[in-house]
């Protein structure tokens, strides 16, 4: 097996991309497309404040897009050239021609993003379901990342509260076309609260501005014919990870990485449970924990100064900048 050859390809025919409204893009963003074969990846970028950077890439969790690390990635211009990705089938990238929503697929795509543009070894950031991506990438092609930060990562756990129990529940065969129809009438205003209260420790610090921005990128989601079939195969995709076992199991992945490790835990995290950031930080070899007790699940967006400041201090310790 190639070093960029991992388990569990599955094959489905691509959807035709629609035209849809546009993706939001914010002021000093810009976006470019990627074209690999089978693939095409939407990449969201802004300026480094300088020239000579050490280039950096972040990974979306499940449901989410690029705009995720919008709030994060101006913070750290001045240490790194990020770059931000569209996962297949989320945000503006359409779905892979295999239909490939594994973690091990959604990692190789990111593994041929940072091939094909020579841009590693990268500062790279995983969250929820990217943290799981990023895990991956970080274990079998170690030479392509300088350091890893890790927002509420999707690892295993044994006990999955309560509360998550509905995201796991999308990968059940049928559970999202009768949700899609259950919720035909909601509002994308409504659809858009519940994913706050879910991922956000305090949906009510959301700004007005911030949360009309989401309600967009809501209905321009709904309008993809592909929506829920990302979705569920992605769900379908963390529950397949958390199986599996030997050399392939996250947590013995986790144990491979090499690259220097920041841990970023919410207090709050209704999806992924606060009690595992002792876990993660025994099992990453070269770690360092963040936890912030009122966050939720995307800390990048909740708290960005707080880990901005955290990754700063990572990349300098490291001396990987």
């Amino acid at each position: 097996m190639s070093s960029t050859e991992l388990p569990g390809t599955s094959l489905a025919a691509a959807t035709a991309v629609p035209r849809v409204s546009a993706v939001r893009v914010a002021e000093g963003e810009k976006l470019r497309s990627v074209t690999l074969p089978g693939l095409t990846l939407n990449v969201r970028s802004r300026p480094p404040a300088r020239t000579g950077l050490s280039p950096a890439l972040y990974v979306h969790g499940l449901g989410g897009s690029s705009q995720n690390w919008s709030a994060l990635m101006p913070l750290l211009a001045d240490a790194v050239d990020g770059e931000a990705v569209d996962l297949p089938g989320f945000g503006d990238s359409p779905p892979p021609d295999d239909g490939n929503y594994s973690v091990s697929g959604l990692a190789r795509a990111c593994i041929r993003l940072l091939d094909a543009g020579g841009r590693g070894p990268v500062h790279l950031f995983g969250n929820s379901l990217g943290g799981a991506v990023a895990t991956r990438v970080a274990a079998v092609r170690p030479d392509l990342v300088r350091t890893l930060t890790l927002v509420s990562p999707a690892l295993p756990e044994l006990r999955v509260q309560r509360t998550a129990v509905p995201t796991g529940l999308l990968a059940v065969p049928g559970i999202a076309s009768l949700f899609a129809r259950l919720s035909k009438d909601w509002t994308a205003e409504q659809r858009t609260r519940g994913v706050m209260a879910l991922c956000y420790g305090d949906p009510q610090a959301v700004t007005p501005e911030a949360f009309e921005h989401a309600v967009e990128e809501m209905k321009r989601r709904l309008e993809l014919p592909y929506f829920w079939d990302a979705m569920t195969r992605s769900a379908r995709g963390i529950v397949d990870a958390y199986t599996l076992g030997g050399q392939h199991s996250l947590w013995r992945q986790a144990e491979r990485v090499l690259a220097p490790t920041l841990l970023v835990y919410g207090g709050r995290d209704q999806l992924v449970s606060y009690r595992m950031a002792r876990r993660a930080a025994a099992a990453f070899r070269d770690s360092r924990l963040l936890t912030l007790p009122d966050a939720g699940h995307v800390a990048m967006m909740e708290y960005p100064e707080t880990v901005a400041n955290a990754v700063r201090e990572l990349i300098n310790d490291s001396g990987r900048s």
